[in-house]
């Protein structure tokens, strides 16, 4: 392989796209050999210029980022840079499979870090690995011998938008989540972010020996229960170390008891 990597970049947002070509401009060793806003045009671009590292968004319209590996096959890729807005189950993915991934917005200093791992994987002639890594993150083959451990079952962290930004929130910091109608509110320390997803998926994605969900629209991290209470006519709640309230189902007493290492 010469000296100088091949890249080709891949985004639907034209800013997007821009800022990627902006930060491998004063690369000496990079050519950016070419750019695709969908992801046929994505196909057509690896089939024409064999680049040695694409960076691929993950959300397009039509062809996703995974539907282009799909199609030209996990094998015939180069080592792959997905970029991503949010979504916990492709990022835990990713992440997993070590292979590497910009979470939009993404600060300089990341892009930098992630463009120096490649350029040792793909100059180590790591290639094949990252290839059978991609095999595994569309589960069409075993993993490599030198792959990460498996996938954990449950969520460690969440990816919330703050302030126009991306924030990965590690669930250590996680107090309780809360049904907010489509959304849900995730309560940590004194901050609220808010994600698009149902409770139901967040309560199967969270270790049940760390979270628990004590009312239909109430998830609670069971550490930062201080006490079960009894209010008058036979309702329920929790306190919270720091002691906010919340309410608790008379359906989920029980279990929460159990949860919190109480006698029924």
């Amino acid at each position: 392989m010469a000296d100088s990597l091949r890249v080709l970049v891949v985004d639907d947002e034209p800013l997007a796209r821009q800022r990627l070509l902006d930060l491998l401009a004063p690369e000496a060793d990079i050519t950016v050999v070419g750019t695709a806003s969908t992801g046929r045009e994505a196909v057509a671009a690896l089939a024409e210029h064999a680049p040695d590292v694409v960076f691929l968004d993950v959300q397009m319209p039509g062809l996703t980022g995974l539907d282009v590996v799909r199609e030209v096959g996990a094998a015939n890729m180069p080592a792959t840079v997905f970029v991503t807005a949010y979504d916990q189950h492709a990022l835990e993915a990713f992440d997993v499979h070590a292979l590497d991934y910009l979470l939009k917005p993404f600060e300089d200093d990341r892009f930098r870090e992630t463009l120096r791992r490649v350029r040792d994987r793909v100059r180590l002639r790591e290639v094949d690995g990252l290839r059978q890594k991609l095999l595994g993150l569309l589960g069409g083959a075993p993993p490599a011998p030198e792959a990460q451990p498996p996938a954990p079952k449950y969520l460690e962290r969440l990816a919330v938008e703050m302030r126009g930004q991306i924030r990965v929130v590690p669930l250590t910091e996680v107090d309780f989540i809360q049904a907010d109608g489509a959304y849900a509110e995730i309560h940590a320390g004194e901050d609220v972010h808010v994600v698009r997803e149902r409770m139901q998926t967040l309560e199967e994605r969270l270790d049940p020996a760390l979270f628990m969900r004590i009312h239909r629209s109430t998830i609670v991290r069971l550490d930062r229960v201080a006490a079960l209470l009894t209010a008058a006519g036979g309702d329920y709640a929790v306190r919270l170390h720091d002691g906010r309230r919340l309410k608790v189902s008379r359906s989920r007493r029980d279990d929460l008891a159990r949860g919190l290492g109480m006698e029924v």
